[in-house]
């Protein structure tokens, strides 16, 4: 089919052996977007980014409706991630900001990043990709066509690279075929992409299926003012509180490269038996009717009221649904559930890239076909990145920061990824083996926050050097490797360095305190020498805290599996006091 836009092909080649700064597409201007465009300028690229909304954001920028078919948090909506632990690696948030914070507050820092950066004029507002197509000389150039439509006006140009950021949350999925009935039920129906506020819902009998965090959310705040709220999960989950032992946020608490290093080295079952005994201290999930059903991924969710509205009864756990009638719903236990005015399903969403060609559209929606879950296996120019689309232990936000730094900088071939072919063998021979049932697909599980970014920054050149860093400066090592895993420690070194990241690493808890601070009292709890101790003992503590870690990693490989199973509860016990 002849292109609706004819160009002078000698003019374009003329043009881009001329010209010094490769032109970059972003498709997208939400929290991986906005990195994308700052890594381009990095790295002396020239980014324009198409945006189909009218401001920055992407789901984080709050809309009364979703009649424009985009989703976006609903009103309550309160972050996961402390902010120490999600922030971009060289923009850290403001000291006084909370530590989780609603929307409108997590949005204000999008805004404040993008105008620090001055970002937003590579932007071009409610612009849609209608497709991006490879340029017949792909295979010599690596250049991709680009048509973009805004307010009816059809528009095309020639770019170097494309960076998709377009996240994960495209398309509700409303999976109605799975529940026999559904359409015979009178009540209202609807997905949690249509969920804003709970005003529409008081004194309703509201059904809610899903619980990951959305489920979750939804649940807790309906059940101020429904008349009952029913939480429907085939799986159950941990929950996990935004606060951790002695009130720190969790996230701090427990993403650490020590407990990495813990965990490569403890026998599996002694690392689920601790984790499972952590999770339970808070309160007995069994009991709640939130333990895991046997055979199922175990999974988790952050949320700090759940519990206590199923102690108070405002919200009823229920197994899945096995039928629906016109009023109520009948689950897989045999229970029944009458009069039930509104179902809300919370069932997650698929992403497709509909301006893509086949049949790199078809592969990209396959995770095991994205080299490190970037690059698509089957380019021979590796002129195209999919930025976000990934499900971490961690900060998104963070992994696709990384995720952008490295794209940009195999754009400009600093960086080299395995040829197609290798790429193409590996992903086909793996997918052969999953549908033989040879292998475990795990495309779908979340992947671990440290050990996948300190694959991305080793690509780089930017994973922090623990055993140098002890040699050069002993303060900072420390908290690199016994203190949370915050981005700022890609920022260390290599390209890409930020002079400022050890200072952000050293005040990290500063800024975590700071807004807790609101009313000052005399503490005279902590003794003044504690500091003192700290910095005189801390060096030797490190050496003996890996020399006892190493120990421990030898006499677990001497300790034979079966007498192990037998005394790893005592020792873990002792470990934890």
């Amino acid at each position: 089919m002849a292109s609706p836009f004819p160009y002078d092909h000698m003019t374009t080649v003329l043009y881009y052996e001329h010209t010094m700064a490769k032109r970059v597409a972003v498709i997208g201007a939400g929290v991986s977007g906005l990195s994308s465009i700052k890594c381009c300028l990095d790295e002396d690229l020239e980014p324009t980014c198409f945006e189909r909304s009218n401001d920055i954001g992407g789901l984080w920028k709050f809309t009364e409706t979703s009649k424009d078919g985009i989703t976006r948090v609903y009103k309550s909506l309160v972050t996961n991630v402390c902010k120490e632990m999600s922030c971009y690696s060289d923009f850290p948030f403001q000291e006084d900001y909370p530590n989780f914070m609603k929307q409108e507050k997590f949005w204000d820092y999008l805004q404040e990043f993008a105008e620090h950066f001055d970002l937003l004029k590579y932007i071009q507002f409610r612009t849609t990709v209608c497709s991006v197509t490879k340029r017949p000389d792909f295979s010599e150039t690596g250049q991709w066509d680009v048509v973009t439509e805004t307010e009816g006006k059809l528009d095309r140009a020639i770019f170097d690279a494309v960076m998709v950021c377009t996240g994960h949350f495209l398309n509700p999925h409303l999976p109605l075929e799975s529940f026999p009935g559904i359409h015979k039920f009178k009540g209202q129906i609807l997905h949690s992409q249509e969920y804003k506020i709970p005003t529409g819902f008081q004194d309703k009998r509201v059904l809610v299926i899903g619980l990951g965090n959305t489920g979750g959310d939804i649940a807790v705040e309906l059940s101020r003012t429904a008349a009952q709220v029913l939480l429907s999960t085939r799986t159950g989950t941990w929950v996990i509180s935004r606060s951790s032992d002695g009130g720190y946020p969790f996230n701090m608490m427990g993403t650490r490269r020590r407990h990495n290093f813990t965990a490569q080295v403890l026998p599996s079952c002694v690392l689920k038996w601790s984790q499972e005994r952590g999770l339970n201290k808070r309160f007995d999930h069994t009991n709640y009717g939130l333990n895991i059903t046997k055979g199922k991924k175990p999974k988790k969710i952050v949320n700090d009221e759940l519990p206590t509205c199923i102690l108070c009864g405002t919200v009823t756990m229920k197994t899945s649904v096995k039928e629906f009638t016109e009023t109520s719903a009948l689950f897989e236990d045999g229970t029944v559930e009458e009069n039930i005015d509104v179902v809300i399903f919370t069932t997650g969403y698929t992403f497709s890239f509909p301006f893509l060609e086949e049949p790199l559209k078809s592969l990209c929606t396959k995770k095991i076909f994205l080299y490190k879950l970037v690059f698509p296996s089957n380019l021979e120019r590796t002129t195209l990145a999919m930025i976000g689309f990934i499900s971490l232990t961690g900060s998104i936000l963070a992994g696709t920061e990384l995720q952008a730094r490295w794209a940009t900088r195999v754009f400009k071939g600093l960086c080299k990824i395995p040829p197609s072919q290798k790429l193409m063998a590996e992903a086909t021979k793996k997918e052969q083996l999953i549908e033989r049932g040879l292998m475990k697909d795990t495309s779908g599980d979340k992947l671990d926050y440290i050990s996948y970014m300190d694959d991305l920054a080793a690509c780089i050149g930017t994973k922090p050097n623990v055993p140098l860093l002890f040699l050069k400066d002993p303060r900072l090592a420390w908290e690199v490797f016994f203190g949370p895993c915050t981005p700022y420690q890609y920022r260390l070194m290599g390209p890409g360095k930020w002079d400022g990241a050890r200072n952000a690493i050293l005040t990290q808890w500063d800024r975590t305190l700071k807004p807790l601070k609101t009313r000052i009292v005399p503490d005279s709890s902590k003794p003044a020498s504690v500091s003192h101790y700290l910095k005189a003992w801390g060096a030797p503590i490190l050496l003996a805290s890996l020399l006892l870690i190493c120990t421990s990693s030898f006499f677990l490989k001497l300790v034979p599996e079966k007498l192990w199973d037998r005394i790893s509860p005592y020792l873990i016990s002792i470990w934890r006091g």
